[in-house]
C-alpha cells in the first residue's frame, strides 16, 4: 500500500514538474465532448462483446467439466473478478482465489475449479499472443521475426495431427511426468495438476471454441479503441490500433502495483498513437473515451456484479434489474453527448492525424 501511495504521489509531482510540456485538458475534453455517438456505441457494444466472450470461455470449460453455469451468472462472475482484479491492492491474486470459489459454489470440484482457472489462462495467453505477432507482421522492420515466431507453432500443429508423432510425444511425455511425481518436493503439486487434467478434457471441437471465444476477448477489446479513436477523427491503421493497445498492455504489466495499470496504460497508449501517426490531442481524447468505457463503466458493473452476488441475489434477478439500469444510463450518455454536440461546421474540429 505504501509503495502505490508512493508511485501516486511521484506520478503528481512530475505532473506538476513538466505540466508546461503535456496536452491540454481543455482540447481534449472539447475533442471528447465532440466524439460521433455512433463510433461511441461500437465502442460500448465492442467492450461488452469483449468481456462476453470470456465469460463464455470460462463457462464452456465448466461445461466441458461436467457443471453447468447460467449464462447470467457467468457474465456475474467474470464482471465481478475484473473489478476485484484492476481496483484492489494484489488484485489478480484476489480475483482468482475469487473466481475459484465462485466455480466451486456452482458446482465444481477443486481440481475442476484448479483446471479451468489455469486452462482459461492459457488459451487467452495465446491466442494474446497470436494477435500481438499478426499485428508485428504488418510493421516491415519486424516482419520477419513475427513471421518466424508464428511459423513455429504452426509447425508444430502440423506434426501434431500425424498420429505417430503424438504417440511418441505421449511416451516422452509420460516418463517426464512419472519422474516429475516421484519428486519428493514437485510430486504433491504435479499429482494435483494430473487430477485437474483428468476432470477437463476438450475435444478438438471444443478446443476451436475456446481458441474462438480467446479471440474474439481480445479483437474486440482492441476494436474498441480503434472505434474510440474514429469518434474523435483519428484515422490510423488497424495494426496501428493493435500495437499501441499491446504497448499499453506492456506498460501496464510492467507496473503491476497500479490499479488497473492506471496511468502507465494511458500514457503509453497515448504515445504510441502519436508514434504511429495521430495528433496528441485527439489521442490523449480516443485514449480517455476508450479507458472510460474498458475500464470505468467496466469496474462500476463489475461492482455491481459483486454486490449482487455477494448478498446471495440470484443472479438472474440481479441482471433483470441492474441490465436495464446500466444500459439506460449508457444510452442517457449518448444521448447527452449528441445533445451538446455541435452541428458539423459551428465550431472548431479537433486536430487532424498527422501524416508521416
Amino acid at each position: 500500500m505504501l509503495v502505490r501511495c508512493g508511485l501516486v504521489l511521484g506520478a503528481v509531482f512530475l505532473v506538476l514538474l513538466f505540466h508546461d510540456e503535456l496536452p491540454d485538458i481543455g482540447a481534449m475534453w472539447r475533442a471528447a465532448s465532440r466524439a460521433e455517438p455512433a463510433w461511441m456505441a461500437v465502442v460500448v457494444l465492442a467492450v461488452a462483446v469483449s468481456m462476453g466472450a470470456f465469460a463464455r470461455l470460462q463457462r464452456r470449460l465448466l461445461r466441458i467439466g461436467g457443471v453447468s453455469m447460467t449464462l447470467r451468472r457467468a457474465f456475474a462472475v467474470t464482471y465481478a473478478g475484473n473489478a476485484l482484479s484492476t481496483t484492489l491492492p494484489a488484485g489478480p491474486a484476489v480475483s482468482v482465489v475469487y473466481t475459484f470459489r465462485q466455480f466451486r459454489r456452482s458446482g465444481a470440484t477443486a481440481q475442476l475449479a484448479t483446471a479451468v482457472v489455469l486452462v482459461g489462462g492459457v488459451v487467452t495467453t495465446t491466442a494474446y499472443t497470436v494477435i500481438a505477432l499478426l499485428a508485428l507482421a504488418a510493421v516491415p522492420q519486424a516482419r520477419p521475426l513475427a513471421l518466424a515466431a508464428l511459423l513455429v507453432p504452426a509447425l508444430l500443429a502440423v506434426a501434431l495431427s500425424r498420429r505417430a508423432v503424438r504417440a511418441r510425444l505421449a511416451v516422452v511425455a509420460h516418463r517426464g511426468w512419472a519422474r516429475l511425481a516421484a519428486h519428493r518436493r514437485i510430486g504433491p503439486y504435479a499429482r494435483r495438476l494430473d487430477e485437474g487434467r483428468a476432470a477437463l478434457r476438450p475435444s478438438r471441437r471444443d478446443w476451436a471454441a475456446l481458441a474462438m471465444l480467446a479471440m474474439v476477448n481480445w479483437v474486440f477489446d482492441i476494436l474498441a479503441l480503434f472505434a474510440a479513436a474514429r469518434a474523435v477523427g483519428v484515422h490510423v491503421a488497424v495494426y496501428a490500433v493493435a500495437l499501441a493497445y499491446f504497448a499499453a498492455q506492456a506498460a501496464g504489466s510492467a507496473l503491476p502495483l497500479l490499479p488497473g495499470g492506471l496511468g502507465a496504460i494511458e500514457s503509453s497508449m497515448a504515445a504510441a498513437l502519436v508514434a504511429l501517426g495521430a495528433a496528441l490531442v485527439p489521442a490523449g481524447a480516443a485514449v480517455g473515451l476508450y479507458r472510460l468505457v474498458s475500464y470505468v463503466v467496466v469496474v462500476a458493473v463489475g461492482w455491481l456484479a459483486w454486490l449482487g452476488l455477494h448478498q446471495g441475489a440470484r443472479p438472474s434477478a440481479w441482471a433483470a434489474r441492474a441490465v436495464p439500469a446500466i444500459g439506460t444510463a449508457v444510452l442517457g450518455a449518448l444521448a447527452a453527448a449528441a445533445m451538446v454536440m455541435p452541428y458539423p461546421g459551428t465550431g472548431p474540429r479537433p486536430a487532424g492525424p498527422r501524416r508521416p
